[in-house]
């Protein structure tokens, strides 16, 4: 139990005039500026019950707000008990019968045992909660009185110093065989005193036996220093909190801080250092009235700890309202008809008296300060997040702060703890990041808006800002995916699928809601987006969303495509369902995200469309979307058969060998040409090659078909195209298949070749796709071609063709997709790919 002048002196006499004061200015730069936070959260908002478990809660979430809320929670019952316990220690001092006597005499009647001094704590710690009980009205005033009571106290002391004559004080040390004897002295003041107590002059601590140092003293007068939150956390019966909290806190810092000082120094000046060292409790040998010194010791020691207790009790009737942690606080939400919380009082009495079972004034005092010195710490960092973030509602009326006030009081309390116990602050931070984690999965979420949200924002728009696409390198690009979902419940599968393929870029959800926001009264997107959102949690998915209104479904693709993303974050990629008349299928009901008992299907999306329904869009406007894709220089992806692809069948069955990915990377609608080096086939290789990167691809082998002809040295082809995959660093086994059967059933339809080898290689590489190359091949080719992709086995898990440009007569539309859907039928899961850009490199 340390009084503010017993405090002073302890210091003193072990360190010495300078280095006191070095330690009183180290010690409450530290709390000045946990108390700048502290007053700059408190004037930034309405403050509620629980004082700085209400401030850290509401800026950096339930789980820091959780956590710190129970370790301040604990502290303060930990330094109700250090209190109660103190001032028993003081009492039995003072009236307690001498060792090895039976019998009292005079004052000294109080028999001294544990169990003695057990039952004085539970007196005192009962008169607390008796106070405590009526209301925060009835502590105020009690409070109010002890207040002028201690300064009454330190009054009489700093007249004493000048009042007082020279004495010489008896000090009786306690030893093993019995006590000794020994002499201080009071000089009044004296210029010789004051410098022989100048420097410092670290001994034994008569208390406790041990060599003091720097440190251990530092640790010893920073405990008598943690009280700068006990108005904070009366915030929920103060009046006018954010007026108040600041005004008081900083008033008390100040003169404590002052009153510190003056006392270091009439000290020094006054008292030799035998006095100061060997007996603590000297004020009352050189006081005018000793009787009101201790009077002053019992007062503000029961002061504080009534406020503890009180602190305490707010703490648990806030984490239980916030209900953090379910129907265990059930009960201290109970107040009583003035809203005193009174079973929070009596729970956190209940605590405290557990704790006085301890009877360790060392042992509880080491935690209860290394807790409150990591409640401040956290205080700092809720205030140097808000002040990061920089979001536009925080404005604090408090603005004697910065950043840099908040970083230095994270150090300084950090730094703190693991001077003062290294022991006790090592276990506090695994206590909390044990409960950080347990509130983390197991409390509901709340709305009180999450820190983390507002610093993501600020660092992303920053990083946004920083990647300038004029830096694009091939080396460097990504897919960034833009899929097209016309209904969830029909597409799990592919938006899996699509997951798997973006390595780590962008990926969008896009949707198209067909309506006119003229003839609407609100926006009908709003409602669906949390659907949405939903879906993208439970598929695990790492996507964004972006819905859009359009009179129709190729004006909203474009509009999706012209809007998506933000700066260097855009849709490179976009990726459709396949256009057939096969009815659709609930996968979403199917999914393994869904099929737990205690999951529901969202009830957001609407259901499926019925076979015999119209689409809501025609085959010319499909392929339409895919010449705008490609004009808007894109690449596009088509997907056929996703959602008959069963991912975790076909990757973690036992069998050998292990499933495959097929690769075609040459135009099979176009036989006059066989090239495998152009821009598609090269971007049709990299999507294979991403695909069998993502983690849960990794067990399948890439399998790439090299279609030949008779006659055309296949051997030469293959060693070309071995080494291609050499140079773009892709493992792939390369299978050659003739087809000359398949090229002859289109020359017997066109009449033969248009030309010889020398011009088709001088064809450019946009005229493969074009008008003549749709109308000239044949339903029996493209039929002939199927059946060649088919019989490769064995069966792939997913194939990958190659995508012909949509011709420029858009009358030819519905063919072109006719001849998809004859070249992709009954192939299972296969996606048709075109690329427009460079996407491979050879280079480092």
């Amino acid at each position: 139990y340390w009084s503010l002048p017993s405090l002073a002196g302890f210091v003193v006499g072990h360190a010495g005039l300078y280095q006191a004061l070095a330690m009183f200015a180290v010690a409450y730069f530290i709390i000045g500026m946990t108390v700048l936070s502290v007053c700059a959260i408190a004037t930034n908002g309405a403050l509620d019950a629980g004082g700085a478990y209400y401030m850290i809660s509401r800026a950096l979430g339930p789980e820091f707000g959780g956590s710190i809320g129970i370790m301040f929670f604990l502290a303060n019952v930990c330094g109700s008990a250090l209190y109660v316990l103190g001032l028993v220690e003081a009492v039995v001092d003072s009236f307690g019968i001498p060792p090895g006597q039976k019998a009292g005499t005079g004052v000294h009647v109080l028999p001294q045992s544990y169990w003695y001094e057990l039952l004085y704590g539970t007196v005192l710690l009962a008169l607390c909660l008796l106070v405590c009980l009526v209301g925060a009205s009835i502590y105020a005033k009690a409070t109010f009185l002890i207040f002028l009571i201690v300064a009454a106290v330190l009054g009489t002391i700093l007249v004493s110093f000048f009042a007082t004559r020279p004495l010489r004080v008896p000090i009786r040390l306690p030893r093993f065989n019995g006590s000794e004897t020994d002499n201080g002295s009071f000089t009044g003041f004296s210029i010789d005193t004051l410098r022989d107590n100048l420097g410092g002059g670290y001994a034994v601590d008569y208390t406790t036996g041990q060599m003091m140092s720097f440190s251990s003293v530092f640790a010893v007068m920073f405990n008598g220093c943690t009280g700068i939150m006990a108005g904070s956390n009366m915030s929920g019966d103060l009046k006018r909190p954010s007026y108040s909290i600041p005004r008081g806190t900083i008033s008390a810092v100040l003169f404590t801080y002052l009153v510190y000082n003056l006392l270091a120094f009439l000290m020094c000046a006054t008292c030799n250092r035998i006095l100061l060292q060997k007996d603590y409790g000297f004020l009352r040998d050189i006081s005018i009235f000793p009787p009101l010194v201790t009077v002053g010791i019992y007062a503000a020691t029961l002061s504080a700890a009534m406020s503890n207790l009180i602190g305490a009790s707010r703490i648990l009737y806030a984490l239980a309202r916030d209900d953090l942690f379910g129907r265990t606080l059930a009960l201290a939400k109970k107040t009583s008809a003035s809203g005193n919380p009174v079973m929070a009082v009596i729970l956190s009495w209940l605590v405290v008296q557990v704790v006085l079972f301890s009877g360790k004034l060392n042992t509880i005092a080491g935690v209860v300060t290394t807790f409150f010195l990591l409640v401040y710490a956290t205080v700092n960092l809720a205030c140097l997040a808000l002040e990061w973030a920089s979001a536009p509602n925080f404005r604090p009326t408090f603005r004697y702060f910065t950043w840099h006030t908040c970083l230095l009081g994270i150090a300084g309390c950090c730094v703190m703890m693991f001077l003062i116990s290294p022991v006790s602050a090592s276990a506090s931070l695994g206590f909390l990041l044990i409960l950080l984690l347990a509130l983390h999965y197991l409390s509901p979420s709340s709305t009180w808006g999450y820190i983390s949200q507002a610093l993501i924002f600020h660092q992303v728009r920053k990083y946004l800002l920083m990647l300038d696409v004029r830096k694009d390198h091939v080396k460097f690009w990504r897919p960034q995916m833009l899929l097209m979902v016309q209904n969830p419940r029909s597409s799990a599968r592919l938006i899996d699928f699509v997951n798997d393929l973006k390595k780590s870029g962008l990926y969008v959800l896009g949707h198209v809601e067909l309506q006119d926001l003229d003839m609407l009264p609100s926006d009908p997107l709003q409602p669906q987006q949390d659907s949405w959102l939903n879906l993208v949690d439970k598929l695990n998915v790492k996507a964004f969303v972006s819905l859009t209104l359009a009179p129709s479904v190729r004006h909203g693709v474009r509009q999706l495509l012209f809007t998506s993303g933000l700066g260097g974050m855009r849709p490179n990629t976009l990726v459709l369902g396949f256009y057939d008349d096969e009815a659709p299928q609930d996968g979403l009901a199917r999914h393994p995200a869904f099929t737990s008992a205690c999951e529901e299907v969202p009830l957001g999306f609407p259901p499926l469309r019925a076979p015999t329904s119209p689409k809501l869009l025609s085959a010319r406007e499909y392929v339409g979307i895919v010449a705008d894709a490609l004009k808007m220089l894109r690449n596009v992806l088509l997907a056929r058969q996703l959602e008959s692809l069963d991912k975790a069948w076909e990757l973690r069955r036992a069998a050998s060998p292990p499933p495959t990915i097929h690769v075609w990377p040459v135009n099979l609608l176009r036989p006059d040409s066989a090239r495998y080096a152009d821009t598609c086939s090269l971007f049709l290789l990299q999507m294979a090659c991403v695909l069998n990167m993502a983690r849960a691809w990794r067990r399948a082998r890439l399998r790439l078909f090299l279609c030949v002809e008779a006659g055309t040295m296949p051997h030469a082809q293959e060693e070309k195209l071995r080494q291609l995959l050499k140079d773009l660093r892709i493992q792939a086994q390369i299978q050659l298949v003739p087809w000359d059967a398949i090229t002859r059933l289109h020359w017997q339809t066109c009449g033969g070749p248009p030309g010889g080898p020398a011009e088709e290689e001088e064809e450019e590489e946009g005229v493969v796709n074009f008008p003549t190359n749709t109308t000239q091949v044949s339903d029996e080719y493209v039929c002939a071609a199927n059946k060649l992709v088919l019989e490769q086995s064995p069966a792939p898990a997913v194939r990958f063709l190659y995508l012909p440009r949509p011709p420029a007569d858009t009358s030819l539309y519905p063919l072109y997709l006719h001849q998809l859907e004859l070249l992709t039928r009954g192939l299972g899961p296969t996606v048709l790919v075109h690329g427009v850009s460079a996407v491979t490199s050879t280079q480092l």
